[in-house]
C-alpha cells in the first residue's frame, strides 16, 4: 500500500508538467503506470531503475534543481511588475520542472539546494537572478527578452547534460523538461513579437536549432548553438540581451 502510495505521488507531481499561454499541453510525466515520455512510449520514470550516480550526475542535478528555480523566481517577479499571465503561465510550469527534478534528488538522496524565492546557493545564478529581474523591470519588452534567453539557455544545459548522464531515469526527466522548454522559448518569442512587431531572432541557439524549435522537428540531445549556457559561469544578463559580466 505504501509503494503504491509512493507511485501516485510520484505520478501526481509528474502529471503536473503542463505548458502555458497559448501552447499544447506536451506528452510528459502522466500517471505513474501508463505515462509515455515525450519521446517515446511505453516508459515512464517509476518504472527506470535508479543507477549508480557519478559526483558530475549529482552536481547536474543540483545545479538544474536551481536554474529551473532561476526561471521560476524571474518570471514570477516579472509578472508581479507586468501583471502579463505568460509570466504566471509560465512560472507554474518551471514550479512542475523544479518538483520533477526533486524526485530524483530524493531517489539519489541527494540534499536539496533550492532555498526561498529569490535566493540561491549557486552564487552565479543568484547574480544571474538580480540581472535578469533588473533587466525585465525597464520594459515589457526587455523583460520578454529575458524570458527568451532564460529558455534558450535553459535549453543549452538541458541538451549538454543530458549527453553527459548515461543514467535512464536522468535522461528521461531533462528530455521531459526539454519539451516544456521549448514551448515556453515559442510562446515568449511570440509575445516578443507581438510587442515589438519583428520576427524573433535566437540568441544563443543556432538559427537552424531555433527553427526545429518552432516548427516542432527538434530531436533528442545537443542541437548546436552559439553560446555556453549558464553553468560554471559567472556573468550576467546585459542590457543588449548578451550575457556580461557583472
Amino acid at each position: 500500500m505504501l509503494n503504491n502510495f509512493k507511485k501516485i505521488t510520484i505520478g501526481i507531481l509528474l502529471a503536473a508538467l503542463v505548458i502555458e499561454a497559448g501552447a499544447t499541453t506536451f506528452n510528459a510525466y502522466a500517471q505513474s503506470a501508463t505515462a509515455p515520455t515525450s519521446y517515446g512510449s511505453g516508459v515512464d520514470l517509476i518504472n527506470i531503475p535508479a543507477s549508480s550516480l557519478s559526483a558530475d550526475e549529482a552536481a547536474s542535478l543540483l545545479f538544474m534543481r536551481e536554474e529551473e528555480k532561476l526561471a521560476r523566481d524571474v518570471y514570477n517577479a516579472l509578472y508581479a511588475t507586468w501583471a502579463y499571465p505568460t509570466f504566471q503561465n509560465i512560472a507554474a510550469s518551471e514550479q512542475k520542472h523544479m518538483d520533477a527534478i526533486k524526485v530524483l534528488l530524493d531517489r539519489y538522496a541527494l540534499t536539496d539546494p533550492a532555498l526561498a524565492p529569490g535566493k540561491f546557493t549557486d552564487p552565479t545564478l543568484q547574480a544571474l537572478y538580480d540581472q535578469l529581474v533588473a533587466q525585465g523591470s525597464i520594459s515589457l519588452v526587455e523583460a520578454f527578452k529575458v524570458g527568451t534567453a532564460i529558455e534558450e539557455i535553459d535549453i543549452r544545459d538541458l541538451q549538454t547534460r543530458t549527453q553527459l548522464t548515461d543514467n535512464a531515469d536522468i535522461q528521461w526527466v531533462y528530455n521531459s523538461l526539454l519539451n516544456g522548454s521549448y514551448n515556453h522559448l515559442k510562446a515568449f518569442a511570440n509575445a516578443l513579437s507581438r510587442q515589438t512587431g519583428e520576427t524573433y531572432q535566437p540568441q544563443y541557439l543556432s538559427a537552424d536549432a531555433y527553427q526545429s524549435i518552432v516548427t516542432g522537428s527538434m530531436g533528442q540531445g545537443n542541437q548546436g548553438g552559439n553560446a555556453q549556457g549558464m553553468s560554471g559561469r559567472s556573468q550576467g544578463m546585459g542590457r543588449g540581451g548578451r550575457w556580461q559580466k557583472p
